[in-house]
């Protein structure tokens, strides 16, 4: 790779030893620039992304995406060589790279970072040089970097550790100690965004080590080198920052893309989204795409929903038979429960059967919450008052926050909210007078719980669920009114 060249104005010696001083006209914006105060941080500048640099560590704080409005990357100490005994200098901050210099009178330690103009990947360069008269060893760690769990971190319960070795790939929550051998990669994630290093070779192992309650650091060890005087060794590690897209990724390392996991119905997911993906190319909407799948989901549990509803009409029809037998046999349970089961099957009925759509729609409800939640592809995607469907609707925010919701008017659960109470209304509109008063309070605390519950979700998810219950609730209008 040809050296890359400094835009700056430069003196040069030309053969007769005389100086000439070479201007460059219209010189670009610096790529590199140091912020106050005390110490300040080397920042970094490109398209995609600004990089801030400790510069003694020559490590990475955090990074800003531009094409993602701005999201900060925290990664604390990111790349560090973990030798307290380090302290290095900038010696050059290019459009291609940035290197730093450590010297001192044993060894000579020099970090490049060169940076991809296409993409989020960079590539880390680590020479070692022994300037001793004595073999030295070299053995510290590379730290990838640091999670913190404070409350002060907004996305603290959305961080997570994957691990890949020759064996299998694990995603942990970074709260525990934890070694792995014959690592293939190790990778840490926020939200939306991701940090991943790879040695692109054998004899590494991977670490997660906690150093508090709140902070635990993630990283790569090799196996000690020695080496010997007037010699020297470099390293090259493969190293993503970027969105967690599983498109970006294929394009760069498709084993990388494991570190992109939606939990336990990762594979519902996985699926949600790239149908998800396929109805957005059809309508270039992602609202609407999101209403159209929920429109498919319906209709595929249709046959499930029909015989929810069936089962629910029949039961409010024995209702009244089942209070009778209530009345009859309050003094024996054994044969209550006997003549209720004996009266289910004569009128083929099945308490279960309402239950089971809905438990359906559990792992689709679940899976489409992660996903939604992480997905970048959703953040800032906006339809109709909802900026982003990634959070909460917020029509509107007050000066002063309320009990309970805050400050934010979500319009899209307050309106699910009501239409579940006229959906309780329908449902047990022919219960018995002996379990009214029951009935009628789980008619308004059902909605207000749900309310709640989805009052701080993604309005995308909030959405999806509006969507399906407004459906369920025309049919269950169509089958009340049936004769």
């Amino acid at each position: 790779m040809p050296k890359p060249q400094p835009i700056v104005n430069k003196a040069v010696v030309n053969t007769e030893g005389t100086q000439q001083k070479v201007f460059v006209q219209k010189p670009e914006p610096p790529i590199c620039k140091l912020e106050a105060p005390k110490e300040p941080p080397l920042k970094y500048s490109q398209a995609k992304f600004d990089v801030s640099f400790d510069e003694p560590k020559a490590a990475i704080n955090e990074v800003v995406f531009k094409l993602h409005q701005n999201h900060l990357f925290k990664l604390g100490l990111g790349l560090f060589l973990d030798d307290p005994t380090l302290n290095f200098k900038n010696e050059s901050c290019l459009p291609e790279a940035v290197t730093f210099v450590h010297k001192d009178q044993n060894k000579k330690i020099v970090k490049r970072f060169i940076f991809s103009k296409s993409n989020y990947d960079i590539w880390l360069e680590i020479n070692y040089q022994n300037l001793s008269s004595s073999p030295i060893k070299i053995n510290s760690p590379l730290v990838l970097g640091v999670l913190d769990f404070s409350p002060a971190n907004i996305h603290a319960r959305n961080q997570d550790v994957a691990i890949s070795t020759k064996e299998k790939a694990q995603h942990l929550s970074g709260r525990k100690d934890f070694q792995a051998q014959q690592l293939n990669f190790v990778g840490l994630r926020d939200r939306y965004f991701c940090a991943i290093l790879d040695p692109g070779a054998d004899g590494f192992s991977g670490f997660i080590k906690k150093f508090n309650n709140v902070e635990s650091e993630v990283g790569l060890n090799y196996q000690e080198i020695t080496l010997l005087p007037g010699s020297q060794i470099g390293q090259k590690y493969h190293i993503y920052l970027g969105p967690q897209d599983l498109k970006t990724l294929n394009s760069i390392n498709p084993n990388w893309a494991i570190i992109i996991n939606y939990g336990t119905f990762d594979f519902i997911s996985q699926i949600l989204l790239q149908l998800l993906e396929l109805l957005y190319r059809l309508v270039h909407n992602w609202g609407w795409a999101i209403i159209i799948l929920s429109i498919l989901v319906y209709f595929a549990l249709y046959p499930l929903t029909l015989k929810q509803m069936r089962s629910m009409k029949g039961m409010q029809a024995i209702q009244p038979k089942i209070e009778e037998l209530r009345k009859a046999y309050k003094d024996n349970p054994q044969k209550l429960n006997k003549e209720i089961m004996e009266l289910y099957k004569e009128h083929k009925v099945n308490p279960l059967g309402g239950c089971l759509p809905l438990l359906l729609q559990m792992p689709i409800f679940f899976a489409l919450y992660q996903a939604l939640l992480r997905s970048i592809v959703l953040k800032g995607a906006s339809f109709l008052w909802i900026k982003d469907l990634s959070e909460p609707d917020r029509l509107f925010t007050l000066p002063k926050d309320l009990p309970v919701i805050g400050n934010e008017i979500n319009i899209l659960p307050i309106v699910m909210a009501i239409e579940m109470f006229v959906q309780q209304k329908f449902s047990m509109a022919s219960t018995s007078s002996s379990s009214a008063e029951q009935q009628k309070m789980m008619m308004f605390l059902m909605p207000l719980l749900f309310g709640f519950i989805f009052y701080k979700m993604p309005s995308g998810l909030v959405l999806y669920w509006f969507i399906n219950s407004t459906l369920m609730l025309i049919y269950q209008i169509r089958i009340s009114r049936a004769k």
